[in-house]
């Protein structure tokens, strides 16, 4: 039997531990060299939306970046998991115009906004939330541009069989040096396929991202490209007051960072050429974000400012339902 995964954040509910939570991480170069580590990062874990700006180089294999024009925020936005702000849906609504498409093409499904405001404001008017308000609009919209690139059918392209899916597939296979599997696929929450592969593979995959160091020339520019989105546009890959948008924000281009449902964790660090992943054993997204802050106060080389944001995520605040502070979630860092 393996040993359990590390202790790495843990709820303290007055003066004593209450949830304590397990999980693994790791940093490596673009040759999959570990910089630091700790758990078990070869067991597969599906990446879920943590890998979006990889799944986005479909755009680019196919040439839908330049045959429809493509801006930079909308190659944001297809890395994001955004809030359905109005810049959110503007911008995949513009596309989704310049394609000849709309929202009924979309096959991600609706929910309510993330956003707070964003819910409100459809309330006051009465209506009700389109897929458009998705948090994965804009990953769609962008594969619907791969599909009409490739002179496919639109309809049925988040299916695992669908020519879209197997492009996509084929870039994640590329970057993070793995055959990913029938036997190891789900189906995402915006019913795409996702496939698991080791902590350790992601790591080394936005590793490459980050450098293009073990890419062709060719994903090596359309990687760059969508970091350069990404962090160019920190905004439109969450939304106001989120942890990613903060965080991109902080650090001014030198970190590209995006979380993934059920508490995973990926990113690189642009400057040194390193990736990393993490996943938080029980899916607990604060306290993958408790881990998340740890590991980059150990390794991205915060300054003042972005210590003290960091901080703040290492060290978030448990609060009553009158908002009186009554605990904290903590990173543990070793």
């Amino acid at each position: 039997m393996m040993d359990a995964n590390p202790i790495l954040a843990e709820t303290l509910r007055g003066n004593w531990v209450e949830n304590r939570h397990r999980g693994a991480y790791v940093v490596t170069d673009a040759d999959g060299s570990i910089i630091a580590a700790a758990g078990d990062i070869e067991r597969p874990v599906f990446p879920r939306s943590s890998i979006k700006s990889i799944q986005a180089l479909a755009i680019f294999a196919r040439q839908a970046d330049s045959q429809f024009a493509l801006t930079d925020a909308e190659l944001a936005l297809a890395c994001a998991s955004h809030t359905a702000q109005e810049v959110h849906v503007e911008v995949a609504s513009g596309l989704l115009s310049r394609l000849g498409l709309s929202a009924a093409d979309l096959e991600c499904g609706a929910h309510q906004p993330i956003d707070a405001a964003a819910r409100a404001a459809l309330r006051a008017q009465g209506l009700k939330p389109s897929s458009l308000h998705n948090a994965c609009s804009g990953k769609h919209s962008g594969m619907l541009s791969v599909a009409l690139a490739m002179g496919v059918p639109t309809a049925g392209y988040g299916s695992r069989e669908h020519a879209v899916q197997q492009q996509v597939r084929a870039c994640i296979e590329a970057v993070i040096g793995e055959t990913l599997t029938e036997t190891k696929c789900g189906t995402d929450g915006c019913s795409i396929p996702t496939y698991a592969a080791p902590l350790h593979s992601f790591a080394r995959g936005f590793a490459r991202m980050a450098t293009g160091q073990g890419l062709s020339p060719e994903t090596a520019a359309s990687a760059k490209r969508l970091f350069d989105a990404a962090t160019g546009h920190p905004q439109l890959v969450a939304g106001t007051g989120h942890p990613d948008t903060l965080i991109m924000t902080a650090f001014k281009g030198r970190v590209m960072q995006k979380y993934g449902a059920d508490g995973v964790q990926c990113g690189a660090i642009r400057d040194k050429g390193w990736g990393y992943a993490l996943k938080c054993d029980d899916g607990s997204l604060p306290a993958s974000l408790a881990m998340l802050a740890g590991l980059l106060l150990q390794i991205a080389a915060p300054d003042p400012e972005q210590r003290t944001l960091l901080e703040g995520f290492a060290h978030q605040p448990i609060k009553s339902v009158r908002g009186a502070v009554v605990g904290e979630m903590r990173a543990v860092w070793r």
